[in-house]
């Protein structure tokens, strides 16, 4: 496929955007010590920040080499669904109502497993809330595990070591957890209607996989830090949010299920969306702050991957549609740690003829490798907008990220190809 100068022109600042995820430290560094431009170094140490500001560099370029009119054409070209989708589903999963009633089922199954301190609290938000993301849908899960993790482990003084293993886990096991169902994994979400892929087929050839390998990371992770975790105090409500009235609490599950359940039609979710805002503000003695500023950065970062991501189709099908079955679930794997792993599975729909080895192959891969960086998997974006402050300089560093995903990945790599 001969590439054209705007494509190769979208390929170098695809490859410098991913450098600049890896170097958010750097510019982090420049702000603290360059009064004059700290402003921008500081925006530039946004991870959120970076593919959408690329793409912003991509689309001036566009505009000059091309055109208004092939500028205009391409961007309308691009789907906007999953950024805007990710946003409402961000903010309607971390409100007060959800948060509550979702910390009072932990609570629950947690005191069924005899473990010391927060042991078993921790094993239960590992272990359920990424499994419920086949339901709730990926990014929902991520966000209420993340911000379940923030408020009860996060802030209790854990060490660096420990909340870096947890990113690394938290990231993986979301990513394998929605493979329940056909519509909750933005990779599997890209696939299934054209490949015929229904809740049986999931069920039966990944989702009882990624459920062992969520069960493994988990128990492993917190056995391995367990001494950490038997020092905390169990989770005490008892100083805790005044109890929202039920009736609110179902309202707000009404509408979380209302935008999964028209995730495809953005006119109808955020109309719903819109709903919803008003009536947080109607009761807004039972919220606390809504997560706008966070939702729209991860929104941000999303649609900047989609600008990107869309001029990428030339270089990255034929290296995946020149592997065979059994290289390209590793071939996807790796690819998945430097692109969105949904833009994989979604240029192995467009070529006809696949096997259902190579399908499988493909799909597998681009999920056990969407924890290994931020950029891997949709929703990773939100978990790390929410946890991120908790590290030093508001900074995670992405090698860390990486070599914390590593085990895990391997984990749930095993699961796919040996069971």
């Amino acid at each position: 496929m001969q590439a054209t100068t705007i494509q190769m022109i979208a390929a170098a600042l695809f490859a410098i955007a991913i450098l600049h995820t890896f170097s958010t430290k750097f510019f982090e560094n420049l702000a603290h010590g360059e009064s004059r431009h700290a402003g921008i170094w500081h925006l530039l140490a946004e991870v959120e920040v970076v593919f959408g500001f690329w793409a912003m560099v991509l689309m001036v370029l566009f505009f000059a080499i091309e055109g208004p009119a092939p500028a205009k054409e391409y961007i309308n070209s691009r789907n906007f669904t999953e950024p805007l989708f990710v946003f409402a589903i961000m903010v309607i999963a971390a409100t007060r109502p959800i948060l509550q009633a979702s910390a009072a089922g932990i609570r629950v199954l947690a005191k069924l497993i005899p473990l010391p301190g927060s042991m078993a609290y921790f094993l239960v938000v590992m272990i359920a809330v990424p499994l419920l993301g086949s339901f709730i849908t990926e990014p929902a899960a991520m966000t209420l595990a993340a911000l379940i993790l923030a408020e009860r482990f996060f802030s209790q003084g854990i060490s660096n070591r420990f909340k870096y293993a947890i990113l690394g886990v938290l990231f993986v096991n979301i990513s394998i957890g929605g493979t329940l169902t056909p519509f909750a994994a933005p990779p599997v979400l890209m696939v299934a209607g054209k490949w015929g892929w229904d809740i049986s087929f999931m069920l039966q050839n990944f989702g009882w996989k990624a459920a062992i390998a969520v069960v493994v990371n988990a128990v492993a992770l917190t056995m391995l830090f367990r001494h950490e975790l038997a020092k905390l105090a169990p989770p005490d409500d008892s100083a805790a949010a005044a109890p929202v009235p039920l009736a609110l609490t179902i309202a707000h599950f009404a509408f979380l299920a209302g935008v999964v359940v028209f995730a495809h039609y953005p006119p109808l979710f955020m109309g719903l969306f819109l709903f919803f805002l008003g009536l947080t503000h109607a009761y807004s003695r039972h919220q606390d702050r809504l997560i706008l500023r966070e939702g729209l950065l991860v929104a941000f970062f999303l649609a900047g991957l989609v600008v990107l991501g869309g001029l990428q189709q030339w270089w990255l099908q034929p290296v995946l549609m020149g592997m065979s079955s059994d290289a390209v679930f590793f071939g996807a794997t790796a690819l998945t740690a430097f692109t969105d792993n949904a833009a994989l599975t979604y240029l192995g729909s467009l070529v006809e003829g696949l096997s259902p080895e190579f399908q499988y192959a493909l799909v597998a891969g681009a999920v056990t490798g969407g924890g290994l960086t931020v950029i891997a998997n949709a929703p990773n974006p939100a978990g790390l907008t929410i946890l991120r402050g908790h590290f030093a300089n508001g900074a995670v560093n992405a090698g860390y990220l990486a070599l914390a995903a590593l085990l895990p990945t391997l984990v749930a790599a095993a699961a796919f190809r040996l069971l």
